[in-house]
């Protein structure tokens, strides 16, 4: 551990929950130096959904490695593009009737925002932005303005402007869609028409806050009403997280651009696409670009991840099955221990239980680690404990994991009754 503590940057954070060194990772499990096992419900934060080394993924990738596929190709066309392009098509855009063309930007969730917005202030020409109360989506300025954390946002050291902030969906008891709409219909509200309003449907690091198919609804009225465009970054909870491939679909509505990062490589590694609408394709070659668009071996694993699970409902029932099972759980939490726990947050396998305060999620957590399970907190207090294990994890792990969770809380539990005594 001393190299990291000599080398490496305070800005760690993860190492600091977890700390042990990993070197092995395989499906649902992590292994450490010491040959210590552990179960992975955090998955990457949400750039495992398939899990750890996938066999069918990492086959396909060391076939192309062994034929001297491109590895780096900025934006020059390739087979391994132009298959994975294909496959979008067929197997995710085309079956839910969407008409996006694709834009490969930067690997990270961030670029991804960043082309998003620029490409909409753009199209709009109008530089205001509109984002919601407890939104993450990500730390360079532009997506950074966006996100609502006051850990994150004094990192920057700098203004983070152009940006209005209106209540998420049951942010105090505020119907922030009305407060919306009523502002931008009023000359003396001073909002600034925006160009689009950016939105996560489900707010992973914000808490797991779950926008109802019903506001959603509304939301894409009033942008269509007002001729502004409606942007879901869906980087955490897209990749079928939330049961679906994008988490708006439940909902019905098109967004008019959309931000995929984190598990769309289906490895691991770094990808990162904005779709949007082709009306909105004004940029000029070159205008947004970046050194590390071009990822070959994510297209190649990409393509396999949507060949293998995407072609029909089977990982859709899979994960539906296994929410009802951690539900299940979380629910028997609510009735047991009332005093500790307040409910129940998120949809899918972007779910956990909302806890009295940070102090007690930490414990949680921190326990589950001492006994094989690495799993994290959410929330603007980090009061959320947050169950993210990779999609494909079997029942029988997921159940294992779960008394794992089950056996904290009671740990917890005796502790404090016996310093209570």
């Amino acid at each position: 551990m001393d190299i990291f503590k000599k080398q490496e940057s305070k800005v760690r954070s993860y190492s600091n929950s977890f700390p042990v060194v990993f070197t092995k990772a395989k499906g649902s499990w992590l292994e450490t130096e010491q040959v210590d096992r552990y179960l992975d419900f955090l998955a990457g934060a949400g750039s495992l959904n398939y899990g750890h080394n996938n066999p069918v993924f990492k086959q396909a990738l060391l076939d192309y490695i062994e034929q001297d596929g491109i590895t780096h190709g900025l934006d020059m066309h390739s087979t391994a593009k132009a298959n994975f392009l294909e496959v979008l098509e067929r197997n995710i855009l085309a079956p839910r009737q969407l008409n996006y063309v694709t834009q490969f930007t930067g690997p990270t969730g961030t670029n991804a925002v960043e082309a998003a917005l620029k490409l909409a202030r753009k199209v709009k020409k109008r530089s205001s932005v509109v984002a919601f109360t407890n939104g993450f989506h990500g730390c360079t300025a532009g997506a950074l303005a966006a996100t609502g954390n006051q850990h994150h946002r004094q990192g920057s050291g700098m203004s983070l402007n152009n940006i209005t902030r209106i209540p998420f969906e049951g942010y105090a008891d505020i119907d922030g869609l009305k407060l919306f709409e009523t502002m931008l219909t009023d000359n003396s509200a001073g909002m600034d028409k925006p160009a689009a309003v950016l939105i996560e449907t489900v707010q992973g690091e914000g808490g797991l806050n779950v926008a109802s198919n019903q506001w959603l609804q509304r939301l894409e009225a009033i942008c269509k009403q007002h001729d502004i465009l409606l942007i879901v970054d869906d980087i955490q909870a897209g990749c079928g997280r939330t049961g679906t491939f994008f988490s708006f679909e439940p909902s019905g509505i098109k967004p008019d651009i959309v931000t995929l990062s984190k598990s769309i490589g289906g490895y691991g590694l770094p990808m990162a696409i904005v779709l949007f609408k082709p009306e909105l394709d004004i940029w000029q070659p070159g205008e947004h670009n970046g050194t590390f668009r071009g990822n070959n071996h994510a297209f190649v694993t990409a393509t396999k991840a949507l060949e293998t699970y995407w072609a029909d409902d089977s990982l859709e029932k899979h994960v539906a099955a296994s929410s009802e099972i951690i539900s299940k759980v979380l629910d028997k939490c609510l009735h047991d221990h009332a005093d500790l726990f307040v409910q129940k947050k998120g949809r899918g396998m972007m779910i956990g239980i909302e806890c009295n305060d940070g102090e007690l999620a930490g414990q949680i957590a921190k326990t589950c680690f001492e006994n094989g399970l690495v799993i994290e907190t959410a929330g603007p207090n980090d009061e959320v404990v947050k169950f993210f294990s990779p999609l494909t994890i079997s029942h029988d792990e997921l159940t294992q994991g779960l008394a794992i969770f089950e056996n904290a809380v009671e740990q917890i539990v005796a502790k404090d009754f016996k310093q209570a005594s």
